[in-house]
């Protein structure tokens, strides 16, 4: 393992004058998309391991929602012609491939009725097109299991960073808030498609905040123009610090277009989803970080270094910052097609806040690229402890 490690004398993003974060949440089609492949995966983990006693490979990270068609109204609304997910990829076949495009359909079906309140309204077509994978890789995974370290299946790399900054924070809380049972019960117009776009000038920070509305819960344009203000009273009160405005729904226009769906979803009207095109592994669209573009759901917890190093890079560099209080660290790790997934090209370049020690470093960096560390994070993977939307 080579690991290069290099202080940095440079502002950290929190002190930089201009930053820019995004999140698009939980019922944004990207982000649906991406959470969909990623409970195919694990619940493809759950059924090798019961069949085999160890996870096979497979890669489940090509994902797309097609939007419907929908006729919003107040007080409800209909769904005209149903949306559409597919999920494809590739797939050891144990037994036969109608059991294990099953076993994904019913696990998809399974995810969105726990994630869209009103998806039996939606009622989308669900599609699932796998097909096997090359046989030579099944033996890659066996051999993980025995004790040995899998190759990497890719030249690629994963980036992560840590601390958030206030407004990374901010952003990321806001649309958890926002889809918190809590304020669904309190204010049920508002849907899941929710994405919030964070903009730091100074200490000055602007909020725009896209809420997708529940048609059967608005009455009235008067109506909905309340609510919207409600809920922008509801973040700034929250949330509220010196300089932040927030907007919400700016695309809205007396009489013409205002954000109401019949689902809580933009899915339901012709917005589509695809893996990769949203939040990355830590959950944010960060342009001010380091970021690498691999979609990381749905690919396997094994040796899919696109998925695992950036898992890894997040890990790594929290456990730096934790020990050391550093400003701003980044990680980067970096494989080679062949070559064992824990021997990268390892580079941490921090913004120091007083002594870091080295040694230490380079022994946070080992212990989490051991066959040990391997392992928990693939377990906390398959169990669903470790979030990558």
């Amino acid at each position: 393992m080579r690991i290069h490690i290099e202080k940095l004398n440079q502002l950290p993003v929190s002190e930089q004058k201009i930053e820019i974060v995004e999140r698009k949440g939980k019922g944004h089609p990207d982000t649906l998309a991406d959470a969909m492949c990623e409970a195919a995966s694990r619940i493809l983990c759950k059924y090798y391991l019961e069949e085999k006693g160890f996870i096979c490979h497979h890669n489940l990270d090509k994902g797309l929602l097609i939007g419907g068609v929908s006729n919003p109204v107040f007080g409800g609304g209909e769904i005209i012609e149903k949306p559409q997910a597919i999920v494809a990829g590739t797939a050891t076949i144990i037994k036969d491939l109608d059991e294990v495009k099953k076993i994904i359909y019913e696990e998809v079906d399974r995810f969105f009725q726990s994630t869209l309140r009103f998806y039996d309204k939606l009622n989308p077509e669900i599609n699932i097109r796998i097909h096997p994978g090359s046989p030579d890789l099944v033996d890659i995974f066996r051999r993980f299991k025995k004790g040995e370290i899998p190759p990497a299946n890719d030249t690629s790399f994963g980036v992560g960073f840590a601390p958030l900054t206030k407004l990374e924070k901010t952003v990321l809380e806001v649309e958890r808030f926002l889809n918190s049972e809590k304020v669904k019960k309190k204010f049920p117009f508002v849907g899941e498609d929710i994405k919030v776009m964070g903009c730091r000038n100074d200490s000055d920070v602007d909020l725009t905040v896209a809420v997708a509305f529940v048609g059967q819960f608005v009455q009235s344009l008067e109506d909905y123009y309340d609510k919207k203000e409600k809920i922008r009273e509801t973040i700034e009160k929250k949330f509220k610090f010196d300089g932040l405005k927030v907007y919400v729904n700016t695309l809205d226009k007396d009489g013409e277009s205002i954000y109401l769906t019949v689902t809580g979803t933009s899915w339901e009207m012709g917005d589509d989803g695809q893996v990769g095109r949203g939040n990355r592994a830590n959950g944010l669209i960060t342009p001010c970080r380091g970021m690498s573009l691999e979609a990381v759901a749905g690919k396997n917890p094994i040796s899919h270094v696109g998925k695992i190093y950036n898992l890894k890079a997040r890990e790594i560099a929290q456990k730096i910052y934790e020990e050391f209080n550093v400003k701003e660290v980044q990680v980067q790790l970096l494989s080679q097609i062949g070559r064992p997934i824990n021997e990268p090209f390892v580079g941490i370049k921090y913004i120091s806040n007083g002594e870091v020690v080295e040694g230490r470093v380079k022994e946070i960096i080992s212990e989490s690229l051991s066959r040990e560390g391997f392992q928990r994070l693939t377990q906390d993977i398959v169990e669903g402890k470790v979030s990558i939307v």
